[in-house]
């Protein structure tokens, strides 16, 4: 029964891991785009919520609805102010390192100026509620944040499904060049694609505002963990973000039981040392050949 328990809890917080590296994992797959500085992105959304329940007493999941179209906005405006004077560069990849990681400096540095560098998290009712099945509990918060989480996602795989924006999100992901060639525009596609990226950040952001404390410089915390993610399940793959982000998940859960929640962490950095020598195009990621 405990161990039952912990997979649980592991795959509920495995829904709201995979709904982080989608976007992240969709930028990349998109426009070759690096995103260090998608976990400050997803800090700054968490305080856009944090602040939003202190101040005004609004659910999280209420301001999801203003912060979701505003990050959307935001990704649209960084991309289109950034990302084309580099689209050129034969080093474009190595440019979006450097320039997202610069980047997540300049927001780390305004949210520590603004906010201060104190743990903060939301306390909504429900935080510390759980349902009682048996000897089982199921923590309120954990659940509607998975639930959630698993609704965007569907929703997410709707629009590239079914819409002509996705098709042609689609078509840049599997090759580029020949989705140019067929008429499909790129920049367009780009741009679009790094606002939902930002919209994902922004959602997952406001659900990790009641989830986990957090504080400027956690930041770098949720990229290395979302760079296991992504990494383990193929970069570019939003199939195998999704399977990374269950399986790490209950694979820290269990970790964290058995040695304690200090070593929880460790779970992912060396997950990730290991694919890099054994599999480094992930789980479903395509071999890269010269």
């Amino acid at each position: 029964m405990a161990e039952l328990q912990v997979a649980i809890l592991g795959l509920l917080l495995g829904g709201v891991f995979a709904l982080m590296a989608s976007g992240l994992t969709l930028m990349f797959g998109v426009m070759r785009v690096v995103n260090l500085a998608h976990g400050a992105f997803i800090l700054l959304a968490a305080y856009a919520a944090f602040f939003a329940h202190d101040l005004f007493d609004i659910d999280p999941f209420i301001s999801l609805l203003v912060i979701i179209p505003a990050m959307f906005l935001l990704g649209v405006l960084v991309y289109a102010t950034l990302f084309p004077r580099i689209e050129s560069s034969p080093r474009y990849v190595e440019m979006t390192v450097l320039l997202t990681f610069g980047l997540a400096f300049v927001l780390e540095g305004l949210m520590g100026f603004a906010f201060t560098g104190i743990f903060r998290t939301a306390n909504p009712s429900y935080a510390t509620e759980a349902f009682l099945i048996g000897d089982l509990f199921i923590p309120k918060a954990q659940l509607f944040a998975s639930l959630l989480s698993v609704v965007l996602l569907v929703g997410l795989w709707a629009f590239l499904r079914f819409s002509r924006n996705g098709s042609g999100v689609r078509a840049t992901m599997q090759n580029r060049s020949a989705a140019q060639i067929v008429g499909v525009n790129v920049r367009r596609v780009s741009t679009i694609s790094f606002g939902i990226g930002m919209a994902l950040a922004g959602a997952s952001g406001t659900l990790l505002s009641f989830l986990f404390p957090f504080f400027p410089s956690r930041h770098w915390q949720w990229i290395a963990i979302l760079l296991a993610l992504i990494v383990l399940g193929g970069l570019g793959s939003l199939k195998g973000a999704i399977v990374g982000a269950l399986l790490l998940a209950v694979l820290s859960s269990f970790v964290s039981d058995i040695f304690g929640p200090v070593w929880a962490p460790m779970t992912f950095f060396l997950v990730l040392f290991l694919m890099l020598l054994i599999r480094p195009q992930g789980l479903f990621g395509k071999e890269l050949r010269v």
